[in-house]
């Protein structure tokens, strides 16, 4: 086995770094995972870059395989696929996913990777982690047939809740973003949409994705009474205000949260395992492309990142090429 890597690492806030790995050896329930692409969960992410994880989500916020605590060093990231290199006859030289950080080889339990369906291109896969969110949250919102939906905020988790949603039976879907570069993206996922103040209201359901004030409040804007917002925006340590001494209580509006860190209660009969592969089959749908904005090495990831986080590269989806064919 060749038991050499190399991992990103978050070595202070705001400040990347490549450092080596030694792999331990394999055992018998496990597998050594060769990296094709990984994915930057950019809200996230660039959120645990900067180091707004709040004290007292420091327990919550750790991903499957972390190494190191918040604010750093840390090694954090959960959106990777790869060949099965060694392991059981069933997975060898399978392609899988896997909630691992950016790394070049890593040994994990072989019940922690998930086969890629042969109909999904490795490179759209690293989308797995968040179209996961998306389903946790539609399973959350209880969207019916003929909804009036806004999904506010064409990031990337936003962007996957509406590619999801432009499925469903007569549903008018509208992505609502400031920046008019998502209009193209909301064509190629196949819904409408429009800039804040264009959006139209009367929604049964808004998403709110955009982790703004702003955002949240004009999602409950454009409900109609006893309308729902659900709300998946992760503000980590920043506070948010909203005008609920309006016609909050008159219009009987909800807020509901949804986080993927748990099934949903409405698919109780679900395992994680269940909700990752169905995302995956999801992902058959080469509209999805359009969430992946940009791509790099993963030697540039430490140059990258903090661009990622100022805004500089205002990418959906990041993904990162590995060249470990040796």
């Amino acid at each position: 086995m060749n038991s050499s890597a190399r991992a990103f690492w978050l070595a202070s806030p705001g400040r990347g770094e490549i450092r080596d790995e030694v792999l331990p050896e394999p055992g018998a329930d496990e597998v050594v995972v060769r990296t094709l692409y990984s994915g930057v969960s950019r809200g996230t992410e660039t959120l645990v870059f900067r180091g707004g994880v709040p004290v007292s989500q420091h327990a919550a916020m750790r991903a499957p395989f972390q190494e190191g605590d918040f604010p750093g060093p840390v090694k954090y990231g959960y959106l990777s696929v790869g060949v099965v290199e060694e392991g059981p006859a069933a997975l060898s030289g399978r392609t899988v996913f896997c909630l691992y950080p950016h790394q070049t080889r890593y040994v994990v339990p072989a019940s922690a990777v998930t086969v890629v369906p042969e109909s999904v291109p490795a490179g759209r896969a690293v989308l797995a982690g968040t179209v996961e969110t998306a389903v946790n949250a539609l399973w959350d919102a209880a969207p019916l047939v003929g909804d009036r939906i806004a999904v506010v905020g064409g990031g990337m988790v936003g962007c996957s809740v509406a590619a999801l949603l432009a499925r469903f039976p007569g549903a008018r879907v509208q992505l609502v973003d400031a920046d008019p570069a998502r209009a193209a993206v909301a064509d190629a996922l196949g819904v409408g949409f429009a800039a804040p103040g264009d959006a139209l209201d009367g929604c049964d359901l808004v998403v709110h994705a955009s982790a703004t004030q702003q955002g949240l409040t004009r999602a409950l804007e454009l409900l109609t009474p006893e309308g729902t917002v659900l709300e998946l925006s992760w503000y980590g340590d920043r506070e948010v205000s909203l005008p609920l001494g309006e016609a909050f209580h008159s219009r009987r509006l909800v807020i509901r949260s949804s986080q993927v860190g748990t099934v949903s209660p409405r698919r109780g009969n679900r395992t994680y395992a269940d909700r990752l592969a169905l995302a995956l089959d999801l992902l058959a749908d080469p509209a999805l492309d359009a969430l992946i904005t940009g791509e790099s090495t993963f030697e540039e990831l430490p140059h990258v990142m903090p661009k990622l986080a100022s805004g500089g590269i205002p990418a959906l989806c990041h993904r990162v090429r590995y060249d470990t064919s040796a």
